[in-house]
């Protein structure tokens, strides 16, 4: 049903990025440097925001690119309350060939539905979704993510949050879409690499049944807790543990990988599955899992099971740990070198060069080339950048 016969039968409308509304700043900022801009309090974001309101009746708005602000609500806006909000997490990167470069936001566009669905907020069509995400990327692009940058990026994030203003626990009525762009730091280099502390006994991040393969806020607030405490004792993240066997989920918010030598001798890349749903399915860990078949099955095998923190443990008491690393929007590919559960330091090789491990080099190798535009690739798209 088309746009038009929706609007005469009076059926909620879709939403529709052609009908993107461009309001510009007339105080544009200016661009900070680069290497002070993640060092204060706030995230530092562009001149633009696009923003569009739904409601159960009428459908979707017609979207607005607007000058980057506050937002309005209700005090008794359900997403204060009741956790109804959802989000994405993407990057914009500055090619070394100057393009402007996305990467396969069709699954972030797809999580989003599927996040979602699952805390009943309305549906948001991936293909709009992408067009507007695409839209902030060419109008603030050029000047925030400039060619003199090559090898850079900024964050996007966009939002769903319910907004009906009505204490009770319900499907809210009324949501709002926003879509930012801004600085986030670099941290996959991290001095000494990443370090892990397992979390606590009385402490999960995710439970079968629960909703931890969305990206919803509610899998992000409660696990600030045991970052807190792995901080406060020199470790960057928490490696997250699930059941009584201790099974390894994820790192902080990123997948979690594992090379070591099986015990009959084989060679192999290991990570959590999905089929339980305790794990955020991140499109860097997919990435890294179709790469890996695709260009070092002849090294490894690559496998998706539930492996054990003991598992680890054992691995490097016997010299057959191998590397590890941490997958994921923000921290990218992170070598992981030590980890510490209850009495157990475990350290693990960062390879001849001190920076992390063979497979984990070629992998990080192999996205950097896509994202940065050293090597063509449909996994990354380029966006026209908008010059008035």
């Amino acid at each position: 049903m088309t746009s038009l016969s929706n609007a005469q039968n009076g059926a909620p409308q879709p939403l529709n990025a052609s009908k993107l509304i461009y309001t510009f700043t007339d105080s544009p900022r200016d661009v900070p440097d680069p290497a002070i801009a993640c060092t204060g309090k706030e995230t530092i974001c562009t001149d633009h925001m696009i923003l569009a309101t739904w409601n159960a009746h009428t459908g979707w708005s017609a979207p607005e690119l607007k000058p980057y602000g506050p937002l309005t609500l209700m005090p008794t806006a359900s997403c204060l309350h009741y956790a109804t909000e959802c989000f994405e997490g993407l990057k914009a990167y500055r090619g070394y060939d100057g393009k402007l470069r996305v990467f396969r936001t069709e699954h972030n566009a797809a999580r989003l539905q599927m996040s979602a669905n699952r805390i009943s907020l309305p549906f948001v069509d991936s293909k709009e979704l992408q067009q507007l995400i695409y839209a902030l990327i060419s109008v603030d692009g050029s000047k925030w993510l400039p060619k003199s940058r090559a090898g850079d990026f900024l964050y996007l994030r966009p939002t769903l949050i319910g907004t009906q203003p009505s204490l009770g626990v319900q499907a809210p009525q009324s949501a709002m879409l926003y879509i930012i762009m801004g600085y986030m730091p670099r941290v996959d280099s991290v001095p000494g690499r990443m370090k892990l502390l397992t979390s606590p006994d009385n402490l999960v991040r995710s439970w079968v049944g629960g909703f931890g393969y969305a990206k919803v806020g509610a899998n992000y607030g409660p696990s600030v807790l045991a970052s807190q405490a792995a901080s406060r004792e020199g470790f960057h993240q928490t490696l997250w543990l699930y059941g009584e066997d201790g099974e390894c989920t994820e790192a902080g918010g990123s997948n979690f990988f594992v090379v070591w030598l099986r015990k009959d001798g084989k060679k192999e890349l290991v990570t959590a599955p999905l089929d339980d749903r305790l794990i955020l399915d991140g499109v860097t860990r997919r990435s890294c899992l179709e790469l890996a078949k695709e260009r070092l099955s002849d090294e490894l095998e690559i496998t998706e099971r539930k492996f054990t923190i003991n598992e680890i443990i054992d691995a490097a008491a016997d010299g057959r740990l191998l590397e590890s690393f941490s997958a994921g929007t923000a921290w990218f590919i992170t070598p992981v070198s030590h980890i510490r559960h209850r009495e157990h330091d475990i350290k693990i090789p960062m390879g001849v060069h001190g920076e992390s491990g063979e497979v984990t080099g070629k992998i990080k190798g192999f996205l950097s080339n896509i994202m940065y535009g050293r090597v063509q690739h449909p996994w990354a798209a380029v966006v026209p950048e908008r010059t008035t």
